[in-house]
């Protein structure tokens, strides 16, 4: 949540210094500043992906004005930061869900058995111990475009429209993307959320092969290819910050 503080604009110093200032008050996370010509408000959160505080300053304020709001909101930052979910590394014995089924990691020390695999609840890692977290990371980055992809073409061809491509990406600010030329990205991510939930973001990202807004068109059609929508939204949105501690 962002909070807010009036304050008169002043002339605005060095982002540079400011950042050094802020790295040492120590709050427990690492502090990112920038200014927005659009906002009016000094504003301030905690950005559960990149587990990172975040200043906005607008444009003609002064950095010190930044940092001494920063520091009379250690209490509130601490308190966010305390509240976000611990990471989860991709490590063996570790819980990871695979649309939402939970499965531990573990090492298969067979040679015969493929690189990386799913099977009773397990996600097998093969060879050496170094190679696992990537190897894991890969293999989810696999599965989320093949079932992404599939997912997405399924739903174009019920309104008729063609998919040219699906990427996937760590993306931070979207889950998805489409472009006015039917390509579609999603965040891999999705992979870790519960099978409605993807399917919830295929179709919104399916409708906007249709509509390139969000327009009440474009939440109707979303409505027909997914119906509870709002529920997988509002997952979406409690659950963000779990989904950004694995890996």
């Amino acid at each position: 949540m962002l909070k807010p503080l009036h304050i008169a604009a002043r002339p605005l110093s060095s982002l540079a210094e400011a950042q050094r200032r802020a790295a040492a008050f120590d709050l427990g996370a690492p502090v990112a500043i920038r200014v927005s010509p659009r906002t009016r408000r000094v504003l301030l959160r905690v950005d559960g992906a990149d587990r990172r505080i975040e200043l906005v300053l607008p444009r003609g304020v002064a950095a010190e004005r930044g940092l001494a709001f920063l520091d009379a909101q250690r209490d509130w930052i601490a308190v966010r930061l305390a509240l976000l979910p611990q990471p989860v590394p991709f490590a063996e014995g570790a819980v990871v869900p695979v649309f939402g089924v939970p499965h531990r990691i573990r090492r298969e020390t067979d040679p015969q058995a493929p690189p990386v695999w799913l099977a009773d609840g397990e996600i097998r890692v093969r060879g050496d111990p170094a190679h696992l977290p990537r190897r894991v990371r890969d293999y989810l980055m696999r599965l989320a475009r093949a079932e992404l992809g599939a997912r997405a073409r399924r739903l174009a061809r019920r309104i008729g429209k063609p998919v040219v491509r699906v990427t996937v990406r760590d993306t931070k600010s979207r889950w998805g993307s489409c472009s006015s030329g039917g390509c579609l990205s999603f965040s891999w991510r999705l992979v870790l959320a519960p099978a409605d939930v993807v399917d919830y973001v295929v179709a919104h990202e399916v409708a906007h092969l249709v509509e390139m807004n969000h327009g009440p068109r474009f939440w109707r059609l979303v409505r027909e290819l997914h119906p509870d929508s709002a529920a997988a939204r509002a997952w979406l949105k409690r659950h963000r910050n779990r989904l950004f501690s694995y890996g």
